[in-house]
């Protein structure tokens, strides 16, 4: 998940200025004259150095917009490295820059430099929160958003959203499912909160969790949409068919126009080898979806088992041409073309398979 949020320009310099710094005095004070320089030519040295640091700031600030982050960062520590005492606004761009360019430490201390400056600096307490949280520091990124949420309640729908994984992270379901529900404008205590509190935690791999509170959505709304499918999906999980399919026909009853309850049957019953009603589900959902592979290929599984190759191949041809770099489309051709006595076609998909498998593993292992 990319999150992008909006920068606001700090500082509006107009004016021309010279940008260079004025010419140092001698050590004993005084001018060429020997005479002490007048208070306004001090006062004067004074708001040119000033107005020289905001105007580099001025300029890091337009490279970050174009996109040169590092550019700006050489800038920027420049600035910080000669200026003397550090201008306002020099470290909300300097972690806005680090934090483009991937640098999160570097990032959360210049933010947390930023608001020392400027406690009400509300997005660099923001991003503060989000580089604590992508430092896998979510219990630390808490309170930072809990106070963007109190100066702005539903003012950003990103912000909400970590601060639920956050939540979700710590345990804190409650409050977890009191952001996702801000995220989504519903009721926190509705039956469609918990589902969205549901399907998060399923997507943090916490399936007990959003089991139960599936149960707790369908308790408030008995015919709430996809509750039912995703406790189908918790028993899919558990390796429990006979669940599953009691939950995805209740499913199937209540929304019987989405395509993915019928790739859910196929899939129960392919898997419990009843494959007459495994291929009468995924008809269905191909009916209602030519976008998705997953039917496509599982339609093509279950021809391989009913001894009908050469429909079978006609289904998986068409979802290999959808995503060729699916290496289960790919043994599955290697097998109908097999079972058609094409065994040099069957060879090159087998090596083809193969091939995606050992490069998608290849990409999980971890950098040295």
């Amino acid at each position: 998940m990319r999150i992008v949020f909006t920068i606001t320009l700090l500082f509006l310099i107009s004016g021309v200025v010279t940008g260079q710094s004025p010419k140092p005095e001698p050590p004993s004070g005084a001018n060429h004259d020997g005479v002490s320089p007048a208070p306004a030519d001090h006062a004067q040295t004074t708001s040119l150095a000033k107005r020289s640091v905001l105007d580099i700031l001025a300029e890091a600030h337009q490279k970050l917009e174009h996109g040169e982050a590092q550019e700006a960062i050489t800038m920027l520590e420049q600035l910080t490295a000669t200026s003397g005492e550090p201008a306002k606004g020099v470290q909300h761009e300097l972690g806005i820059a680090y934090y483009r360019t991937g640098k999160l430490l570097s990032a959360e201390r210049a933010f947390a430099r930023a608001i020392e400056e400027d406690p009400n600096d509300m997005e660099s307490v923001q991003m503060r929160g989000l580089s604590l949280y992508r430092l896998g520091r979510p219990a630390a990124a808490i309170p930072f958003l809990e106070r963007v949420r109190q100066w702005t309640p539903n003012a950003n729908a990103d912000a909400n959203y970590v601060l639920g994984l956050c939540y979700v992270n710590s345990q804190r379901l409650d409050d977890a499912r009191q952001a996702f529900a801000n995220q989504f404008s519903v009721p926190p205590n509705s039956g469609s909160a918990y589902l969205l509190l549901s399907k998060m935690l399923m997507q943090a791999n916490l399936p007990e969790a959003a089991a139960d509170a599936a149960k707790k959505a369908l308790d408030l709304t008995p015919r709430l949409p996809l509750a039912h499918f995703m406790l189908g999906e918790f028993y899919l999980f558990k390796s429990d068919p006979e669940r599953a399919l009691r939950e995805f026909e209740q499913e199937r009853e209540i929304n019987p126009a989405n395509f993915a309850v019928y790739d859910r049957l196929g899939d129960v019953y392919t898997r419990s080898g009843q494959y007459q009603p495994a291929q009468e589900a995924l008809t269905k959902a191909i009916s209602l979806d030519t976008s998705s592979t997953g039917p496509f290929i599982l339609m093509g599984k279950v021809l391989l088992r009913r001894d009908d190759p050469q429909t079978s191949l006609l289904y998986l041809q068409h979802a290999e041409k959808m995503d060729p770099g699916n290496y289960i489309t790919h043994t599955l051709l290697g097998q109908a073309y097999r079972s058609l006595g094409r065994e040099e076609e069957a060879k090159k998909e087998i090596d083809a398979a193969s091939e995606i498998h050992a490069a998608s593993q290849l990409k999980l292992q971890p950098e040295p």
